[in-house]
This record gives structure tokens, C-alpha cells and sequence, in this order.
């Protein structure tokens, strides 16, 4: 059966105001941007929030189902919002652990200055020289070609937004919904939006996301998709982790 990519047509989001790098309480760096008052990840912990939300609630339960596993399909994994490519690292290690095999696409309408990349890169090589190597891999690599960055580990990043991504039909096991908050970017937090997704998504797929809003997981449901409540990571009471039937 010839399948199509399911697109929109609406136009680039504007550009994003300068970032500022920080770092945050768990050591690890995240960027703010003044003109939002937004942070990148959470003030709490950068690091730490990503792994709860990201790996431990999205992830991890599909390694251990056998997704990505030597003899089965592979994983296919969407992040909306590659920003720093903090999640797209901690996934790398989860599935080199796991010995998987994924292939992670990144959407990013905003890639990083260079010299914003060298002072978060520095950030990681103090904590492991290894992993600075490759965090400084993530991000040289080029737009819109699949990467093999370390064995198991498929990485696409995508110079564009979700609203004009083309997305293959049923083809997602995992979804990181990771874009500013519904008050920073309201027309990606839509009920359009999430049928967008659930229509890249295969059948059982995962949606995490650290955003816990009511009009959020109302839309999620509009769309199709079952949602849960869960614990939240340091400094949030809930998070939101969705299931396509």
C-alpha cells in the first residue's frame, strides 16, 4: 500500500528571541529566553526532568516490552522540539543500555548558534568526556539526512515545525511532546495539532509530555488519543503520558 506523510500547510513559526544558557540545580545546563521567560527545561533539574518524563515514563516501558529489540521492528521515535538535544542524549544511552535499535527524528525550527552549543557542550564534557563527544556529534550533524551517531542509535533532526512537518501515516512508536508551554506556543498545543500526531502514530503508540493542563489532555482525548495522570518530576505535581488505542 503506498502511504503518504501527513502534513499541514500553515506557515513557520517567527524566530525565537536569544538564549540565554544556565544552569540548573541537578548541575546539568538548559537555556532561558528572556523575551518569553521561558526556560527550556526545568529550573529544578534539566537533566533530571528529561529522564523522568522522557526516558522513565515514555521509553524505558517499550524497551522492556521488547520494542526496538534484535528480531523486531524498529523503534520509530518523534520529538517535537529538539532544542538543546538533551533528550535525544539521554535516549542514546537508554537504548545503547537496552541494546535497541532506534530511529529518533527531531523537529527544530530554531537550531542552536554555535557558540550556544559550545558552552552546553562544555557543560556535558565535565560530566563525561565520552558524552561530551557526542552531544558535540548530535548537534554537527547535518539537517535532514539520517545519522547513525552510535550503534543502535538513527538520529534525523528536521529543520522544521510540526504544523508543516510531513509525518508518515501509522509510523511512530513514541512521541516526545516536548514545545513551550500552551501559553508560550498555544497553536501547538491544539486539538488539530494532536490528531496531526495520532495519525502518525502506530497502533499502541506512546505520547509523554511534562505538561500536566487540562485543556491539554482535553484536546489529547478530542483527538483520539487515552490519557493518564502521572507524578510529576521534581518541582511539578503531574505529568501526561497518552496511548493510541
Amino acid at each position: 500500500m503506498n502511504q503518504q506523510p501527513i502534513t499541514s500547510h500553515q506557515p513557520p513559526a517567527a524566530e525565537e528571541p536569544k538564549v540565554e544558557v544556565r544552569v540548573t540545580r541537578d548541575g546539568s545546563a538548559t537555556l532561558y529566553v528572556p523575551a518569553l521567560d521561558e526556560h527550556y527545561h526545568s529550573h529544578h533539574g534539566a537533566r533530571q526532568e528529561s529522564e523522568y518524563v522522557f526516558i522513565q515514563a515514555g521509553l524505558l516501558p517499550l524497551l522492556a516490552a521488547g520494542g526496538g529489540q534484535s528480531g523486531q521492528p524498529l523503534l520509530n521515535l518523534l520529538e517535537v522540539g529538539l532544542g538543546t538535544g538533551l533528550n535525544a542524549l539521554l535516549t542514546l544511552h537508554a537504548v545503547q543500555q537496552a541494546g535497541a535499535a532506534v530511529a529518533y527524528d527531531g523537529l527544530e525550527t530554531r537550531p542552536l548558534p554555535t557558540d550556544v552549543v559550545a558552552a552546553l557542550a562544555s557543560n556535558w564534557s565535565v560530566q563525561s568526556a565520552e558524552t561530551g563527544l557526542l552531544f558535540h556529534a548530535l548537534h554537527a550533524a547535518p539537517w535532514g539526512a539520517a545519522q547513525q551517531l552510535a550503534p543502535g542509535f538513527h538520529l534525523t533532526k528536521r529543520h522544521q515545525g510540526l504544523l508543516e512537518a510531513a509525518l508518515w501515516p501509522a509510523h511512530y512508536h513514541l512521541i516526545y511532546f516536548d514545545a513551550f508551554a500552551p501559553d508560550k506556543q498555544p497553536e501547538l498545543w491544539t486539538e488539530a495539532v494532536f490528531q496531526q500526531l495520532y495519525a502518525a502514530a502506530a497502533p499502541g503508540a506512546v505520547l509523554v509530555s511534562y505538561c500536566a493542563q487540562g485543556q491539554f489532555r482535553r484536546n489529547l482525548r478530542a483527538a483520539g488519543w487515552h490519557t493518564e495522570k502521572l507524578p510529576g518530576p521534581p518541582g511539578k505535581r503531574e505529568m501526561t503520558r497518552a496511548r493510541k488505542p
